[in-house]
């Protein structure tokens, strides 16, 4: 929206104000004053370039508006769609024309408002609407997780259908993607690549908080002849914060919940040659049963590491076999030495009891092992073990601003 305030306007209000003396704590039109009557139907006045009334325009035209009349100038003009987003435009000097500059949403349905005056300075009004056509390309978004109650390490993520490599095209996905939570926390989204996005927040979830993530993309103009396709909401739930610490070189995993220590747990993590990653983890995902062959992590079948085992209460927390499970054939060494293959490894009565404590998006974390660190992405989340400051540095919205704070989530309406 573009506003070009009016000459005679302004020179009428301050001659009012002088003329009142101080007393007048404001400008106002006395009885009489051009402004002080309803507008007129400025429609003689106005011109709108290739748009007629709920007609379809193409979208890679521009909208142009003309004073018709030599005598009248255009003093303001809004562009509105049904999902409240303004057209951007400009208004010339003189008033004597107004063109969009922004790219109008697809398929969607457009009110303007055209504000006149003419040579008196009356006021007058023009309304119009028109719909754009619909989009050939759409960028679709699936969000992430599903529905449900999560950890507090659980971050929302977003899928496109499609690579967006620009900064601009970045930029306008992230401002159209929301994030609502009760409590308010700080967040960010970070772009894993070009078709991947997640949000967290600069500290883990607050126990018991309501996240709702939106999106206004629909229709909205990516960039390259690219719009956005609706999205439905997701909204999440956070439980309690749940978080456990296995310490390689104590041979020992501490449980908490909401700060207070509720478990201590003897067990055993990787052996040398496969030391258990360092580093944050998020539970992925459970499962009471599972087959862990050695086949599946490079190790030849007959070779001296092979394994095939039936492992029972198996809590994962990265895509490439880690898991915290149950390990009865280990138990003389739990509490005592490293003997897995990289696994958390605990009895079954106390991986029973982690499996029921533990959901998805709850915190595993692992120290002091002489393993490699747990890497940010593509083995699960791994989001929590990058500095808040670098996080920030994957938004796109933070390169297109130059902002140097994060943005602030809005609370949802109780």
């Amino acid at each position: 929206m573009s506003n070009t305030p009016s000459f005679r306007i302004a020179l009428s209000c301050s001659l009012l104000v002088a003329a009142a003396g101080a007393g007048v704590a404001g400008c106002g039109a006395p009885d009489g004053h051009p402004l002080s009557a309803r507008p007129y139907d400025a429609a003689g006045q106005v011109g709108f370039t290739g748009l007629a009334e709920d007609r379809e325009v193409p979208l890679d035209k521009p909208l142009a508006i003309t004073a018709r009349d030599d005598d009248a100038r255009i003093t303001d003009v809004t562009a509105v769609d049904e999902a409240g987003r303004h057209l951007a435009g400009e208004l010339s000097a003189d008033g004597r024309g107004w063109r969009s500059t922004g790219a109008p949403a697809a398929g969607a349905r457009y009110t303007v408002r055209v504000a006149t005056e003419n040579g008196d300075g009356a006021p007058g009004l023009r309304t119009m609407t028109f719909r754009t056509a619909p989009a050939r390309k759409l960028l679709k978004v699936e969000f992430g997780p599903e529905a449900g109650t999560y950890g507090v390490g659980q971050p929302l993520t977003a899928t496109l259908s499609a690579p967006v490599k620009t900064k601009e095209g970045r930029a306008a996905i992230e401002r159209a993607l929301r994030v609502d939570s009760t409590p308010e926390v700080t967040g960010s989204w970070h772009w894993v690549d070009d078709e991947k996005l997640h949000f967290r927040p600069k500290e883990y979830w607050p126990a018991g908080a309501s996240v709702t993530l939106t999106s206004t993309l629909g229709g909205a103009h990516i960039g390259g002849g690219l719009y956005g396709a609706p999205t439905e909401p997701l909204k999440i739930d956070i439980g309690d914060r749940v978080e456990a610490v296995a310490d390689a070189s104590t041979h020992e995993m501490v449980v908490r919940r909401n700060g207070e220590v509720i478990n201590t747990i003897p067990v055993t993590t990787g052996k040398p040659g496969f030391e258990t990653r360092n580093g944050v983890k998020v539970v992925l995902e459970k499962q009471p049963f599972v087959r862990m062959r050695s086949t599946t992590v490079g190790i030849a079948a007959g070779s001296s590491e092979s394994y095939d085992l039936p492992v029972h209460y198996a809590t994962r927390v990265t895509w490439s076999g880690e898991y915290v499970h149950a390990a009865p054939w280990s138990v003389g060494s739990q509490g005592y030495a490293n003997v897995s293959h990289g696994c958390v490894g605990m009895s079954t009565s106390n991986a029973a009891w982690f499996f029921e404590n533990f959901r998805r998006g709850d915190i595993v974390e692992v120290v002091n092992s002489q393993g490699e660190d747990m890497t940010p992405f593509g083995n699960g989340f791994g989001e929590w073990n990058m500095t808040w400051d670098r996080w920030q540095q994957g938004s796109a919205v933070r390169a297109d601003t130059g902002r140097a704070g994060p943005a602030r989530l809005n609370p949802l309406p109780r």
